[in-house]
């Protein structure tokens, strides 16, 4: 009797799209007791080792011999939309993936890499489709998530894909990349949530008020300032407001100005360590000649 042999292929992926590392699985099905060097299964076999060792020629060959010895097994077409996706032929790594998704829809690392296939063809709708779905089968693995947030930012969903990010984090949280990515995804969330609010209520006092923190990181303090003002004039009470101008005053040496912004900070605010410890660094610089 013959081994038939059910394989199991996982991609990482990395930002340089060329590079795949491939996790594989040999899972010996039971009720056979050898193997048959013309056997289908031995060209499945020999295929997925070729693969492995990044012949891609080799591995097609076998691949496709099995195909026409009536193996249809989902890892075989899984394998060949792995080594059509490592020749950048996106379209018939698709077709594969899809072949092989047919037979086993829960074959999660086919719906992770048709997922990266689409995107990189620009369909990202569809791509969000399937890799969350991908996502759904492998909760634990990073490129999954990785995957899933880069379809999220093509299509503009910051906080969607923050949400992925912070996941991924979780998964791995001393990757510096995966940080990287992660900071890169703030700051565009930011950037959008500035736009929206702009568009949505330009005279809005968060708007002013994000503007003005823009401002002071960049170190242009009287803009800053100026922007902060704004903030208090559409709503005194809002809290955040009047500590953000009293740590500006501060850069600005105006300490006298800098405590009385703190002060109606903590008049709404009374439990605010910030505006308290803002106080106190202020009444320290103050007591410091300049």
């Amino acid at each position: 009797m013959l081994i038939g042999l059910s394989m199991m292929l996982c991609s990482r992926l990395c930002l340089n799209r060329r590079r795949i590392a491939i996790l594989i699985f040999l899972l010996g099905l039971r009720g056979f007791s050898q193997v048959s060097q013309s056997s289908p299964e031995d060209a499945v076999a020999a295929g997925v080792q070729a693969l492995t060792a990044g012949d891609l020629e080799t591995a097609q060959k076998f691949l496709n011999q099995a195909l026409q010895q009536g193996i249809k097994y989902p890892i075989v077409f899984h394998n060949l939309g792995v080594i059509a996706q490592e020749r950048r032929n996106h379209a018939q790594a698709v077709a594969w993936f899809r072949k092989s998704l047919a037979l086993n829809p829960h074959y999660g690392p086919s719906r992770l890499l048709l997922g990266s296939s689409l995107l990189f063809l620009g369909k990202s709708n569809d791509a969000v489709r399937e890799l969350k779905l991908a996502v759904r089968s492998m909760p634990h693995e990073p490129a999954a998530h990785l995957q899933l947030a880069r379809a999220y930012a093509s299509t503009d969903r910051w906080m969607l894909a923050v949400d992925e990010l912070q996941k991924l984090m979780v998964l791995a949280p001393d990757n510096a990349e995966y940080a990287y990515q992660l900071g890169k995804a703030l700051a565009k969330l930011s950037g959008w949530s500035l736009q929206e609010l702009s568009r949505v209520n330009p005279s809005s006092a968060r708007l002013q008020q994000a503007l003005g923190q823009e401002y002071a990181i960049q170190g242009k303090y009287d803009r800053a300032l100026a922007a902060y003002q704004q903030a208090a004039k559409a709503d005194p009470k809002l809290p955040e407001i009047h500590l953000g101008m009293g740590l500006i005053l501060l850069q600005l040496n105006r300490f006298d100005e800098a405590l009385a912004q703190v002060e109606q900070e903590l008049a709404l605010v009374p439990d605010s360590k910030m505006a308290a410890d803002a106080k106190t660094r202020i009444e320290s610089e103050k007591a410091v000649p300049h």
